[in-house]
């Protein structure tokens, strides 16, 4: 599909300068891989990423799994409507999993856009841009399959230290509250060839963590008649010399097999940390979700995890409030919770999407007692983090510096990172000891919990370890091709640049 809409905009006269872009990311890792390559595609195209002032291009990539991401993106371009009002020439895109659902809604509602374009058609990006200026009409093209497999286009990555590598897109699974399905289509697998090779690119420019992609990784190898693809896979990541840290996000239970689990517990750079999407503990929830697993077959993957990997810090995604569900539905989900003991979750109001099964179901709840069942499943979760952080104290853990540091930073003069177990760890320096750079590591003694971090305060530089590595290499190498920031080997001297590190957040209302 591939429309023209007139734009009400003017036509700006081309500027000798390079235009400057920048993309905003709402929604899943996926989106965040996405908007690395459409970070890639409009630097190869010419132009600049914006550093404080207004960019001339502004490109949304958006989710569309709850309501509240079509607020946030309307609400957003309403902002900057005026913006683009006072600085002719100025360039609004819309892509992602919301432009593939809206289409041409998107431009009905805000007429101010230039480019509209789906999740299957990432690549057109600066074409479509050129084309909404150079015909001074708004630019709308959404493909109904695959263009080019988005981890073929160029990229701009977020992180020099650790990246993200997508093995599949897509899903063929039939979720009856969830829209990707329909937005990302049917499940396309990467050759692992493919795969490898980009994992060693990465590796030879200074990354020492990758994080897998796809809406159900372990279905992997479908498309090739392999059942056993993703442990292959997750056992060749294991030779790559450099390669220290693997995560993976994310499987789904009714696929997750034990040969997945072996892979995990014989691979070296594989991490202890699963996030195993649990969704409802009731199984008639379950059944309504068409989520072809029962909690028994959930909490027996966990026990198998844990046998085989110990210290493994498991995290989930859960629902509240889905349709039909009731109270006896719902103390069901908090007796699984408490049985699987999760390090943190990603806790959700169930949120009706049109085109989706569950959004014609009966009995949909009322909002105060979704509300209420989210506060006592959040009370719960919070307690049981803080219980399982508790058990660190003492422990000692190596530590992935990263580039963000704590809210308090400033006060505490603390340094963040995150565990082998994905953990975040904000630790200090002893006097006399020296600094990391981001993609350095730091092997320290945890001294306090939190609920949803840990804190290690060495006494003394002998309680710290620091070990300098290629990544802070490569760190300090982007700083000085930036901004003339201290060279490689040495500390650097920038903190502002806000790089990101795959990470899961401890959850979100």
């Amino acid at each position: 599909m591939s429309l023209t809409i007139p734009s009400p905009t003017a036509a700006a006269t081309p500027s000798a300068e390079p235009r400057t872009y920048q993309v905003r990311t709402f929604g899943c890792q996926m989106n965040v891989h996405d908007s690395e390559r459409m970070a890639g595609l409009l630097e190869e195209a010419g132009y600049v990423a914006a550093e404080g002032e207004v960019a001339d291009v502004v490109v949304f990539n958006t989710c569309a799994v709850r309501e509240n991401a079509d607020n946030k993106l309307y609400g957003n371009l309403g902002q900057l409507r005026q913006v683009k009002e006072a600085n002719p020439g100025m360039q609004i895109a819309v892509g992602g999993c919301l432009a593939q659902k809206d289409r041409e809604t998107i431009v009905k509602k805000a007429p101010w856009v230039d480019a509209v374009f789906g999740t299957h058609n990432v690549g057109a990006l600066p074409a479509l841009l050129n084309r909404a200026r150079h015909n001074n009409e708004a630019q709308l093209e959404i493909l109904e399959s695959l263009d080019v497999f988005p981890s073929t286009l160029p990229t701009k990555r977020d992180s020099v230290y650790a990246g993200w590598v997508s093995i599949s897109v897509g899903c063929n699974n039939t979720c009856t509250f969830c829209i990707v399905p329909s937005l990302r289509g049917k499940e396309k697998d990467r050759r692992p060839g493919e795969i490898l090779a980009e994992i060693q690119a990465l590796v030879d420019d200074g990354a020492v963590e990758v994080t897998l992609l796809g809406q159900n990784v372990n279905s992997y190898g479908v498309e090739f008649g392999d059942r056993q693809a993703f442990s292959k896979l997750l056992r060749a990541c294991g030779e790559i010399e450099g390669l220290e840290r693997v995560r993976f996000t994310s499987p789904h239970p009714a696929a997750f097999t034990d040969d997945v689990i072996d892979a995990m517990a014989e691979t070296h750079n594989a991490m202890p940390q699963l996030h195993m999407p649990l969704q409802s503990g009731s199984d008639k929830v379950l059944k309504d979700m068409r989520r072809s697993y029962r909690s028994s077959k959930f909490l027996g993957i966990l026990d198998k995890v844990r046998e085989r990997i110990p210290h493994a810090a498991i995290t989930t995604d859960i629902i509240v409030g889905f349709p039909g569900e009731t109270e006896e539905d719902f103390q069901a989900t908090l007796d699984v919770v408490e049985k699987s003991r999760f390090a943190s979750a990603f806790t959700f109001q169930y949120s009706k999407r049109p085109g989706t099964p569950a959004a014609d179901l009966p009995e949909q709840l009322p909002k105060a007692v979704v509300q209420e069942r989210y506060e006592r499943l959040t009370v719960l979760q919070d307690r049981i983090a803080a219980e399982e952080n508790a058990k660190q104290l003492g422990r000692k853990v190596e530590v992935l510096v990263t580039a963000q540091s704590g809210r308090k930073a400033g006060e505490t003069h603390r340094l963040s990172g995150r565990s082998k177990d994905q953990r975040l760890v904000h630790f200090s320096v002893p006097a006399g000891a020296g600094t990391p750079r981001p993609g350095d590591f730091v092997t320290v003694t945890i001294t306090e919990a939190a609920a949803f971090h840990l804190v290690a305060d060495p006494a003394t530089a002998e309680d710290y370890l620091l070990r300098r590595s290629r990544a802070g290499d490569a760190w300090d190498r982007s700083q000085a091709d930036s901004c003339g920031v201290p060279a490689a080997g040495s500390a650097s001297g920038k903190t502002g640049v806000a790089l990101g590190m795959p990470a899961l957040p401890v959850r979100r209302a």
